[in-house]
């Protein structure tokens, strides 16, 4: 963790950038047609606008302060314009957000620039309890930010507080369904052009779902990581890709099983959905770029969308697998860091197929389990403790999903004792991987929980020579164990319960500490280069 009041020099700043390593992300796109090439080029513009309305809702300062690091010409000023491009702001997304420059507040306001710097939780939920519930409903949903206006509050719609962004963006998205070509990708891009400017995404996140095209486009406001205060505002990001067809095709198997897995979840029968939405696809793309929230700190290598409650109990929801993108991490920082934090004999069971398919599993761990709860939502119910739960929630219920698999469909997927070994091994590694993130962001949080569990359960055990194994005996138990109760938490909407657990487990132990302190000098992430 830095401290404010020791800002980095340049020797100490270029070893911070230097955790996240530049990689190649080259994607051949010789192979679409005219049309499609063309429209790609409106969609890049697109991106481009989603990235810069993204540095004004990550803080009201940032435009500022990028302008005045891009006059500094010394080796000091294009350093720190480095790496404030890559955290998109003068925190650093793996010191817990502590601020790296000396004109910035030392720490990144909780609700970023969604609501006003100097509001509280107390005085947003005072107000908000006195709205009518229309009006309550545009203060609490995905988007809408908050402002002052005199001596209140008031919620300012995105369309509004965005206007002349949104303007252009939709634009260029009109422009793009014009030539692309392909009538379901125009059919999405048209309607979330409107969507952007009447704060209504209910249509196009439904069409989104149908698209049926070589390339593949998420754009919009979805996640809420950024908002740390409630978790109630979106952040505009966009991924733009190349459909991988014959990955695709071979995933088909586990969106066909979900609710198989979600009639068998570990939980009590009555917080298990009877009747998932009709299965939504899942696709492998190769990442040719991603834009705002998507590119910024920790890249995301999968995910799932879209967040609207009502679309995914009626529909279903997407799982985007960027590929590429899992690719570099893998073999720039996973095997690396198995190599240091694993017993020998176990490092050979660290295989790109594990890793590859727990994210998947993960990502459609998030369309399982409880999704609503009697007047609301558990996001909503959680509040801000949510994203970290959430993450544990769908790691955890990804391993037991592939137990299952494995115990009841062994001759559809590779399974038996070797597919177990890496599934658990790569996870194990993959474990480190993601604490490097550091436990002031939702994936972090998440992640220690679940290794902290699991060691208590003695399913993950610590080694005299400072490494780690799983015990295999004990491993399928532990995890079927921490479904059920993360399960539970979310099905109850338990924020006490929530809360105490975060605070038992969402920490770093001793052995854990000095295993990544061995992991020094590696990258921590990739910085995409195209």
């Amino acid at each position: 963790m830095l401290a404010h009041s020791e800002i980095p020099d340049a020797t100490k700043l270029e070893q911070m950038a230097a955790r996240f390593a530049p990689v190649s992300l080259a994607v051949d796109t010789s192979g679409l047609d005219a049309g499609s090439r063309a429209a790609l080029d409106k969609l890049r513009a697109a991106a481009h606008e989603i990235d810069e309305l993204y540095w004004e809702q990550m803080w009201a300062g940032n435009w500022e302060m990028r302008e005045k690091l891009r006059r500094d010409a010394s080796p000091l000023g294009r350093l720190r314009l480095r790496y404030f491009e890559i955290n998109k702001g003068p925190w650093s997304a793996l010191d817990d957000h502590a601020a790296f420059l000396p004109d910035a507040p030392e720490r990144k306001p909780l609700g970023a620039n969604f609501y006003p710097e100097d509001m509280t939780r107390d005085e947003f939920e005072r107000w908000a309890a006195g709205l009518s519930d229309r009006e309550r409903a545009v203060a609490t949903g995905f988007f809408s930010v908050i402002r002052r206006d005199g001596e209140t509050l008031r919620g300012v719609p995105y369309s509004s507080a965005y206007a002349v962004r949104l303007e252009r963006i939709a634009g260029l998205l009109r422009e793009a369904a014009a030539l692309c070509g392909n009538a379901s990708l125009a059919r999405f891009l048209d309607l979330r052009a409107k969507a952007l400017l009447d704060d209504d995404y209910y249509a196009s996140d439904v069409a989104w779902l149908d698209v049926d095209a070589p390339i593949d486009v998420t754009i919009g406001p979805y996640e809420t990581y950024t908002d740390e205060l409630f978790g109630y505002k979106a952040a505009f990001e966009a991924y733009i890709g190349l459909r991988d067809d014959a990955e695709t095709a071979r995933l088909a198997f586990f969106a066909n099983h979900l609710q198989e897995i979600e009639n068998n979840l570990p939980v009590a029968a009555r917080h298990r959905n009877p009747k998932l939405a009709p299965a939504a696809p899942i696709r492998v793309i190769h990442e040719i770029l991603a834009s705002g929230d998507a590119a910024h700190g920790v890249r995301t290598a999968a995910f799932n969308l879209p967040n609207d409650e009502r679309v995914v109990r009626e529909k279903g929801a997407k799982r985007v697998m960027l590929k590429n993108v899992q690719e570099a991490k893998f073999r720039v920082i996973l095997q690396p860091v198995a190599e240091r934090v694993l017993a020998p004999a176990a490092r050979a069971d660290v295989r790109f197929d594990a890793f590859f398919t727990h994210i998947l599993a993960h990502e459609l761990s998030h369309g399982i389990g409880p999704q609503t709860l009697p007047g609301g939502t558990p996001r909503q119910a959680l509040k801000e403790l949510y994203g970290a739960i959430e993450e544990a929630k769908a790691d955890i219920t990804a391993l037991y999903m592939l137990q299952y698999l494995f115990d009841h469909h062994p001759d559809a997927l590779p399974s038996g004792p070797a597919a177990e070994r890496q599934l658990y091994t790569t996870f194990l590694a993959s474990s480190f991987r993601t604490l490097r993130f550091g436990i002031g962001e939702a994936h972090g949080r998440g992640m220690a929980v679940q290794l902290n569990y699991l060691t208590d359960q003695g399913a993950v055990t610590a080694r005299p020579d400072g490494t780690f194994a799983i015990d295999f005996v004990k491993i399928k138990t532990a995890v079927r164990n921490l479904t059920r109760e993360l399960l539970t938490i979310e099905a109850t909407g338990d924020y006490e319960g929530a809360k105490a657990l975060l605070d038992r487990l969402a920490v770093i132990r001793p052995p854990v500490r000095d295993a990544l302190s061995r992991l020094a000098g590696l990258p921590t992430d990739i910085e995409p280069r195209r």
